[in-house]
């Protein structure tokens, strides 16, 4: 099956969504305002949305499917359990931290990416 490169631009934008989605999940964890701000609701639809495009598209290849399906799991765990706690441990609060900053420097690298590829439309 041959991709065009707007297909390509479109599974890229695709997981700046997810990672965004997963981003703003944990931000939950931490920050009455981004709880109050966005409905659980409307985050798990976008989330479980974007997840669900994502997993079909990466069908062809099961270990990148795998690996991103871990990484989700691992995400929403660990917000689970502290949203569930409602009290974030010092422990809870660096794990946090650091998935968001390979969160944040994934989500820069692709959208820099999806940016220049639309460029080249």
């Amino acid at each position: 099956m041959a991709v065009s490169a707007h297909d390509q631009t479109d599974i890229a934008a695709a997981l700046v969504r997810l990672y965004v989605f997963l981003a703003q999940y944990l931000d939950r964890c931490s920050d009455d305002a981004a709880r109050k701000s966005y409905p659980d609701s409307e985050l798990q639809k976008h989330l479980d949305e974007t997840r669900r495009q994502l997993m079909e598209i990466l069908s062809v290849n099961p270990v990148v499917k795998r690996k991103l399906a871990d990484e989700c799991d691992r995400i929403l765990a660990l917000g689970a359990a502290c949203l569930k706690s409602g009290a974030v441990d010092p422990k809870s609060q660096e794990m946090i931290l650091a998935e968001r900053a390979v969160l944040k420097h994934k989500t820069i690298a692709l959208s820099d990416l999806v940016a220049v590829f639309r460029a080249l439309e």
